[in-house]
């Protein structure tokens, strides 16, 4: 059985679907059935449920909210983990962490390999490697760290979202077009983790949707793909700042896929088409 926590967010609820339609036994879980920051509780939970994997999708990730409310992202982020990286010790499960392209410091145009220097520049992404480093002294020998960034999906906010209902009533939108990365897709990372969770093939990975753009470039192809009338105006991040500092460089190196042999992710356009039909 695998249990699936935040199963009624953006991506949570994807893998749900994901397991359903390939007959994998599961129990998706949310706030409201289980307070990951609680130790006790988490702790009877997965031992009375007894999962081979927990896929953890609960996370903190209102990004500019976090510089405010650093405490709580801490404690959802980083203890929550914490408690379920310990839970899954003591039954022996593996555990699947999902990650962010935000506990590097987005520095320079390469491509961050899996093993890149850390130095996140955000309270979200202080919270997010926490976890990473919780899961890793836990269960240093049956975990999955999937680094992952620029969301979307049908549950949930996103930026597609948000540019497509800016674009009923604005004709032009100013978006920042110096910070590059790759949309992920949920539908699509839903499989990977899914295929992830019967591997074996432990490790770190960085999965996203293949290909680079700007926020402007994805933005200008939403409204392209969509046919809205809006035009999009490239700016700088100095030009529209945020509580949060985002990195400039958020590209992902996926060689780790390759290596272990998992299939990457269809390129982010093809991805958008799909979400936009």
């Amino acid at each position: 059985m695998i249990l699936v926590t935040g199963a009624n967010g953006q991506l949570g609820s994807d893998v749900v679907l994901e397991l359903k339609k390939r007959d994998i036994p599961y129990v998706g879980i949310d706030i409201a059935d289980l307070d990951i920051t609680d130790e006790d509780a988490v702790s009877a939970y997965i031992n009375n449920n007894n999962p081979q994997c927990v896929i953890h999708c609960a996370a903190y990730t209102a990004v500019d909210k976090a510089e405010d409310e650093p405490d709580l992202c801490y404690k959802v982020n980083a203890v929550g983990t914490e408690n379920i990286a310990k839970a899954c010790a003591l039954i022996d499960a593996e555990m699947i962490y999902i990650s962010t392209d935000y506990v590097f410091d987005g520095n320079g145009d390469l491509p961050y390999e899996t093993d890149s220097v850390k130095g996140p520049i955000s309270t979200y992404g202080k919270t997010k490697l926490a976890g990473e480093e919780a899961v890793i002294s836990h269960i240093p020998n049956k975990h999955y760290m999937v680094r992952i960034s620029w969301v979307f999906g049908h549950a949930g906010n996103n930026f597609v979202k948000t540019m497509l209902r800016l674009a009923e009533t604005i004709d032009e939108l100013n978006v920042v077009g110096d910070q590059i990365g790759s949309p992920t897709y949920t539908p699509d990372l839903a499989k990977l983790l899914c295929d992830m969770a019967l591997s074996g093939k432990y490790g770190v990975y960085h999965a996203t949707n293949e290909g680079y753009c700007s926020w402007a470039e994805f933005a200008t192809e939403i409204m392209q793909i969509s046919r809205k009338n809006c035009a999009i105006v490239d700016i700088t991040t100095e030009q529209y700042p945020t509580k949060a500092t985002r990195p400039k460089n958020s590209r992902l190196s996926k060689k780790s896929l390759d290596e272990a042999g998992f299939e990457r992710l269809p390129t982010w356009q093809d991805a958008l088409e799909r979400y936009l039909k």
